[in-house]
């Protein structure tokens, strides 16, 4: 089961490292292809967490050939602090028929267990948001475990709408 939210999609993209609740620097922005390995890795932290390790099948070379390669397309932004990767946010575009519009679907937010409650996963949300308005994009959307009750409480406390199940 899961539970479904929209998110509004606001303002331009941002890469200037903005403090953190700790008063740290924490700088959202694209992935590079050399971290491609590390979001892996925590990709597969998402997974465990998520109890879904029996349908992890991709790889680094295929989440890679998504995000620099032809065709399909997927976008990452990472979570950086100095030279740790602190987490990421894996979207891309969909095209909703009712309202005729783009729209972009947030597959993945994800941050180490380490960095939680300092804003990250915040500020990554808010990044895939500026990049979603500054392409005229209709919303953000995605879908949670409905289990997930850390989740839906973040979702939740950004103001995201639940359209049921």
């Amino acid at each position: 089961m899961s539970a479904k939210g929209r998110g509004p999609a606001q303002g331009p993209p941002r890469t200037t490292p903005v403090p953190a609740r700790d008063g740290s620097r924490i700088r959202i922005r694209p992935i590079r292809r050399e971290e491609v390995a590390r979001v892996w890795e925590m990709l597969r932290g998402l997974a465990e967490y998520e109890r879904l390790t029996d349908i992890l099948t991709g790889s680094p070379a295929m989440i890679e050939d998504a995000l620099f390669g032809e065709g399909p397309r997927i976008e990452v932004l990472v979570a950086e602090e100095g030279e740790a990767l602190l987490g990421y946010a894996l979207f891309y575009p969909v095209f909703g028929s009712f309202r005729a519009r783009w729209r972009l679907w947030l597959e993945d937010l994800y941050v180490v267990p380490a960095a939680r409650g300092r804003g990250v996963g915040e500020r990554l949300l808010a990044g895939v948001c500026r990049i979603a308005g500054s392409r005229g994009q209709f919303s953000v959307d995605w879908e949670v475990l409905d289990w997930n009750a850390p989740a839906l409480e973040f979702y939740r406390r950004r103001g995201a709408r639940d359209l049921g199940g």
